[in-house]
């Protein structure tokens, strides 16, 4: 197999058609469909298939595409500790994102690293826990931020370090009327939940039966900044960690309604070793521990 040929490959996988590709390679469209070509004769399968005015995998590309990933991954970490690039090797620091954590949460984790003595380049996945937690079983992860601990249901072996946690806060956009006051308010308005992946969806839940309120869900979201996009365009009221509440009042243009202590947002960095020994694990859970959850 060619390398050449991969990387070709991997590069219309990456822009999702051949003239991408060849525009950012810099060669004809026509010399990476034969390379490719080549590849998919060499490896007895085809790769691609038509897709709209584009190409989709086929379910041997997307087998091809996660191990390209990982070639080419170990190529540049080869280079960088060969110091063919200058200056110390920076050591990658792999870790797997919870789709249900929001980014503002993921960021403020994560961004202490750059802080630290020793240089680190930063791979971030985002993407369901399960799988995840399988990533980090195989050792392609060295943490994973979750907002939930290991579940007991997942045979993966791994240990719970907690982040910390936080009130949840409720937000709406200037036009959505909250006038009867919190939670009162809540009763028959329009809520944007977080989707059932999410650890929160359940107090939530809870919370909203216990305090005899009814609202209208109108949108469930797995993503969190689309639940955020859609509060701020007046779609309904959304819940969000209090902790961040500065923030996504700022950022998305809308106004706190009020917040409540008996549902809380808890975040975890769960890895494959029970004391942490990883430098760059540490300094996430210390900063976590001592800043923005507030010791």
């Amino acid at each position: 197999m060619n390398l050449k040929h991969l990387h070709y490959f991997w590069s219309v996988a990456r822009t999702g058609s051949v003239a991408a590709a060849a525009e950012r390679l810099h060669i004809t469209p026509q010399t990476i469909s034969a390379q490719v070509k080549q590849l998919e004769d060499a490896l007895g399968t085809a790769l691609f298939q038509p897709a709209g005015r584009g190409l989709a995998l086929t379910d041997s590309g997307r087998i091809a595409l996660r191990y390209a990933d990982e070639i080419f991954a170990l190529s540049d970490a080869l280079e960088a500790a060969l110091g063919r690039r200058g200056g110390p090797a920076a050591q990658p620091f792999r870790v797997g994102i919870s789709d249900a954590v929001a980014k503002n949460i993921a960021y403020r984790l994560l961004a202490p690293i750059a802080a630290s003595a020793e240089p680190v380049r930063l791979i971030c996945q985002e993407g369901k826990l399960d799988a995840l937690l399988a990533e980090l079983a195989l050792h392609r992860l060295d943490m994973v931020v979750a907002d939930q601990p290991l579940p007991t249901t997942v045979r993966v072996r791994g240990y719970n370090h907690k982040l910390g946690d936080s009130d949840t806060a409720f937000f709406a956009a200037p036009g959505v009327d909250c006038d009867a006051g919190f939670p009162a308010c809540l009763d028959g308005a329009p809520l944007l939940l977080p989707g059932e992946d999410s650890a929160s969806r359940v107090r939530i839940e809870r919370w909203l039966e216990a305090q005899g309120l009814a609202p209208r869900v109108v949108g469930e979201f797995a993503d969190a900044a689309l639940m955020k996009a859609f509060g701020a365009a007046g779609q309904g009221i959304f819940p969000a960690p209090a902790v961040l509440a500065g923030e996504v009042a700022a950022q998305y243009g809308v106004r706190e309604i009020g917040r409540t202590a008996a549902v809380r947002d808890a975040f975890y960095a769960i890895t494959g070793e029970r004391r942490i020994t990883h430098p760059a694990v540490r300094i996430v859970t210390d900063a976590a521990r001592a800043g923005l959850f507030g010791g």
